[in-house]
């Protein structure tokens, strides 16, 4: 068996854009499900202002216009739920720091219960002020802020007797009987790429949700993440790597320094390849965020699938 036939392949929902809707969330979910793909993913906005004052962090620090049109992630991935059996089911990423952590505990709970244990709980911390401002949740201190969030899924996920007191937030002694149906809980990732972050994730998570770049720069950092679980004693090999491969398609084949930020299919299915040479655990492609329709995304999904999947 090849490294890229072990490798699970993903596919983020088009929950943005002009195909996030109830027709297009099934038709791609069910169809990524029988061509084999072994997750489905979806993304996090509130707001999408006309001038960000922070660039988004790729595509020329230009903010995809297609955000402007997004679905809540945890009601789509529950739709899904209902209309898959298999895949698993992961949100690249959610901004956890936008309710209270109690609110979220009960959501993500319900989700991996009623998807019967297929949840993967990919966290971030946004890249946008604006959206902080509209929730009422302040931009600094965002780190605190999670590590505090991780205490109280924590502490829900052991079920029982349950109270937290911390400095940000207050739990009331409560029995806890909801259950998520993965134990000791869904596996919880996180977007970071920072030595705080690689620290975090190597001390406490499950894995990484890096973003697609050159694969010396992603292996090396993936290093620093296995060095920080060694330090704290953790088996690195529990550890996982889901990274995602934003499509911005060209017709022609681009210039090999501007692959995975732009190329051909054929060039994103050999960065994909690679990938799984170099020992990527789980790969996933966004297709929204190049101007396709729903029924080209399904091509591209097939055809990217098949290429990766080959020899």
């Amino acid at each position: 068996m090849s490294q890229s036939t072990r490798m699970r392949l993903g596919m983020a929902l088009p929950t943005f854009g002009p195909d996030a809707t109830p027709e297009g969330i099934i038709r791609a979910g069910r169809t990524a499900e029988d061509m084999g793909y072994d997750s489905l993913w979806t993304g996090d906005r509130v707001l999408a202002p006309a001038a960000p004052s922070v660039p988004y962090p790729g595509r020329g620090g230009v903010m995809p216009r297609t955000y402007e049109n997004h679905l809540d992630p945890l009601v789509a991935l529950t739709f899904a739920a209902a209309h898959t059996s298999r895949v698993r089911l992961g949100t690249s990423t959610l901004n956890g720091l936008w309710q209270p952590p109690i609110m979220l505990a009960r959501s993500l709970t319900t989700l991996d219960m009623v998807s019967q244990g297929r949840l993967d709980v990919g966290l971030g911390l946004g890249w946008m002020p604006e959206e902080y401002k509209a929730v009422g949740v302040p931009w600094n201190g965002r780190g605190t802020r999670l590590d505090e969030t991780l205490d109280v899924l924590e502490g829900y996920w052991a079920g029982g007797s349950f109270a937290h007191d911390g400095a940000l937030f207050t739990v009331p002694e409560t029995e806890v009987g909801l259950r998520p149906q993965q134990r000791p809980g869904p596996p919880v990732l996180l977007a970071a790429f920072t030595p705080r972050g690689f620290a975090r994730i190597g001390h406490r998570l499950d894995g990484w949700l890096p973003g697609a770049m050159p694969l010396t720069y992603l292996m090396d950092m993936w290093g620093a993440i296995v060095r920080e679980a060694e330090k704290a004693e953790r088996d690195p090999a529990t550890l996982r790597m889901a990274l995602r491969v934003n499509l911005e398609l060209t017709d022609t084949e681009a210039e090999s320094e501007l692959v995975p930020q732009r190329g051909t299919l054929r060039q994103y299915v050999d960065y994909a390849r690679a990938a799984a040479e170099h020992g990527v655990h789980e790969l996933f492609v966004d297709l929204g965020q190049t101007p396709v329709t729903l029924d080209e995304r399904i091509d591209l999904a097939g055809r990217f699938i098949t290429g990766v999947r080959a020899g």
